[in-house]
């Protein structure tokens, strides 16, 4: 039987590395568990709702009445069951039970990873009750607390409410700040009127965090405010809220996006009204974390078929495995995933210091660059890693029956939630005139080199020199006009999280010995190389090493 968790050794690895020893011995038996669930039946249910069971909007009973119910399959709402109450959303905020304390994102994202090898799609709905839960617990007051968390937190003790946050709308999708649903003072709450344009888990949902604007006179983003949107009234009644139509998408077929019109919503305003954006931005965070999250799972997922086809199919009276070409592109997907899952797990530390309150200004912003580094880097290889699958497998590649078609199909609309390549750019332009975050990345980068024992002496210097580089040509570009800034945002996020990965890539070969290495030479030879017509036979070198001397994991090792 597969298991997700016991083929990928390198995740026990990063997982020892930030957890204390009781809880990842803890944590290890319960991904070893849900590592098997997510490679069997999960995966098995995913098939079934992508091709037959996709969400269905049930329009009017019987009688003629909107009710905007949301058919799920039966199979969805297991994985449902079993993936909320092994603790993904609410042991990030409550007790472990069998530990006495809090979990927190390190394994909820180990879960989501696991998860998204067989289910992208419905980690979206995750995602958006990790960003709900975040949004009450930081920001509502204790009576509202009281009333939605324990719900948004259900981990089997309580009826769950999985979670949303409604923010585009059609008028102006990237743009927030042209939002124009409207928030209408009632006694202590609010009435809501406006339309959503693409709501993901709607109708799913048992509550949504939306953004509103009580006063119209308040332009932009510093206009809206944040409300709690239940999806149903407290006698069960729906609560104003009807559904357009359900979205009819390329991939991630397991989450219904909908058009969603607010009537005269009920909503609870949620902390300062002159903060909703602010809010939502700290929660757009921890989606865009997520994001990467699923990205990294698509492309582990992409290697494990991309590998086991090539170690299971002839031609030419050799195994695939036995070409040269074959091995190089295995090796490089190898490299670039471990590496990516090192530089993705230091991100997540770090926010999980900055949205415990911890952090310093400066890790504030360092925090809020990582995530955009991570985030558009993990989304576009999602989609490479998916298409190597597909290429590894010939015409076989592109055939429904085998997984390779809905990898690519759910990658794609990782490079677009949460932020586009092109808004991701703009973030980091942003950071840079704010806080001048290229200086404080820089010289955390520098501080991290230092550290390194002489051995890695010649990656040191490259990735010394890359940074250099990259740092005087981004003071050059500070200094050009605006539109020449936004012309070279993209360039400069590439040029950033080039060197981010290769720092991290040489910390990992620093501590943990050969193997990690040679991924980081590799890694540094491809990410920096000066020589574009470099002959280079590193990956075949390396190979089994790298593919097939894979360390082995401490439950592995156990069993």
């Amino acid at each position: 039987m597969r298991n997700f968790y016991t083929e990928d050794p390198n995740l026990a690895t990063l997982l020892k590395a930030y957890l204390e020893p009781g809880f990842f011995q803890w944590a290890e038996e319960e991904l070893v568990e849900y590592g098997a669930l997510c490679a069997n039946e999960i995966d098995d249910r995913a098939r079934h709702t992508d091709r037959e069971g996709q969400p269905k909007l049930l329009k009017y009973d019987k009688m003629g009445n909107d009710i905007s119910f949301v058919w799920k399959n039966e199979g969805y709402l297991k994985t449902v069951k079993q993936t909320y109450d092994r603790g993904i959303v609410g042991y990030v905020h409550k007790e472990i039970p069998a530990l006495g304390h809090k979990g927190n994102y390190i394994y909820s994202f180990a879960q989501g990873y696991l998860l998204s090898q067989s289910e992208p799609g419905f980690y979206c709905p995750v995602t958006l009750t990790m960003a709900t839960a975040y949004l009450i617990d930081h920001y509502a007051d204790e009576k509202l607390k009281e009333k939605f968390l324990p719900h948004v937190l259900a981990t089997g003790d309580v009826e769950l409410y999985e979670g949303a946050t409604f923010l585009t709308e059609r008028q102006g999708g990237s743009d927030v700040g042209a939002n124009e649903t409207r928030a209408v003072k009632e006694g202590e709450n609010y009435l809501l009127t406006g339309e959503k344009y693409f709501a993901s888990n709607a109708g799913a949902c048992g509550v949504a965090m939306v953004l509103a604007r009580i006063d119209d006179q308040k332009q932009g983003t510093k206009g809206l405010s944040l409300f709690l949107v239940p999806w149903k009234k407290d006698d069960g009644s729906n609560n104003n809220l009807s559904i357009r139509r359900l979205k009819d998408k390329l991939g991630v077929k397991a989450v219904p996006s909908a058009e969603v019109l607010l009537e005269g919503s009920k909503a609870y305003l949620v902390g300062d009204a002159s903060k909703g954006f602010s809010y939502m931005a700290e929660a757009l965070n921890l989606s865009r974390l997520c994001n990467a999250v699923a990205s990294v799972g698509i492309m582990q997922r992409a290697y494990l078929e991309a590998k086991s086809y090539a170690y299971e199919r002839g031609a030419f009276k050799q195994k695939l495995k036995d070409f040269p070409m074959i091995r190089e592109s295995l090796v490089n997907m190898k490299v670039k995933h471990e590496v990516e899952m090192s530089a993705l797990f230091s991100s997540i530390a770090l926010f999980e210091k900055v949205a415990s309150g911890q952090s310093s200004e400066e890790e504030q912003a360092l925090n809020r660059l990582l995530i955009a580094l991570v985030k558009k880097e993990t989304a576009e290889q999602a989609v490479h890693f998916s298409h190597e699958a597909i290429e590894m497998h010939g015409g076989n590649g592109y055939i429904e029956d085998f997984v390779t078609p809905r990898l690519l199909r759910d990658a794609q609309v990782l490079t677009v939630w949460e932020g586009t390549a092109n808004i991701l750019g703009l973030e980091v332009l942003r950071l840079i005139h704010k806080y001048e975050v290229h200086h404080l990345f820089f010289a955390r980068m520098k501080r991290e080199l230092d550290n390194l024992p002489e051995n890695l002496a010649l990656e040191k210097t490259k990735v010394m020199k890359a940074i250099d580089s990259a740092h005087a040509r981004i003071n050059q570009i500070s200094q050009m006009n605006q539109s020449m800034q936004t012309y070279h945002s993209k360039r400069m996020t590439k040029w950033l999280t080039n060197i981010f990965e290769s720092t991290i890539a040489l910390k990992d070969a620093a501590q943990y010995g050969e193997r990690k290495q040679a991924i980081s030479r590799i890694f540094i030879e491809h990410t920096l190389q000066s020589d574009p017509y470099l002959l280079s036979e590193l990956a075949l070198k390396h190979y089994e090493l790298i593919v097939e001397k894979t360390p082995v994991s401490s439950e592995l090792q156990r069993n």
